[in-house]
């Protein structure tokens, strides 16, 4: 993105009812402005606390943005990375056809990972035990209204779901 002023970059994290829970993220973005220069980089979330994709958008075509990159924070090519955050881009395309809206790589697999996970290791390892650690009370990070709790699946469960829901669309 060479014209850096006409062009702008969003970072896109799941969401969590935890506040500051993007705190790395924030970090990661002031990175690219600092390092590379990008006059436009902002973060959002899919779900839970804003800011959200929506807005987001409309911050950077107010600042002049006429093209727009997404890079989606997250490892694994999921359902959000399929299918939901193309869907939430295509929309919001819709109501903007003068700006150019690009859905970039996740983070996905890299070299780098692999020394940056031996270096999670060694940073933990003078760790307590889980049992020691003081955890804070779930009442303290409330669902917001409409909104649901991870519901855990087992294997079994999973393989079964997904069998059944092959059968569905196969016919």
């Amino acid at each position: 993105m060479d014209d850096s002023n006409k062009k702008a970059i969003i970072l896109m994290g799941h969401g969590s009812r935890v506040p500051d829970a993007g705190k790395h993220m924030e970090k990661v973005a002031s990175g690219l402005r600092a390092k590379y220069g990008y006059n436009i980089v902002e973060i959002c979330y899919m779900s839970r606390l804003g800011p959200h994709f929506p807005e987001i958008f409309e911050k950077c075509v107010v600042q002049g943005a006429s093209e727009i990159m997404v890079i989606p924070y997250f490892l694994h090519d999921g359902l959000h990375l399929v299918l939901d955050i193309p869907e939430m881009m295509q929309e919001i395309a819709t109501r903007h056809p003068n700006v150019k809206l690009v859905l970039g790589k996740n983070l996905g697999f890299d070299d780098v990972l692999v020394d940056l996970v031996q270096r999670r290791i060694s940073a933990s390892l003078n760790h307590c035990d889980v049992r020691e650690l003081d955890l804070p009370p779930r009442r303290q990070f409330p669902v917001p209204p409409g909104q649901h709790e991870f519901v855990p699946m087992t294997p079994e469960d999973a393989a079964r779901f997904l069998k059944q829901n092959h059968d569905h669309s196969s016919h």
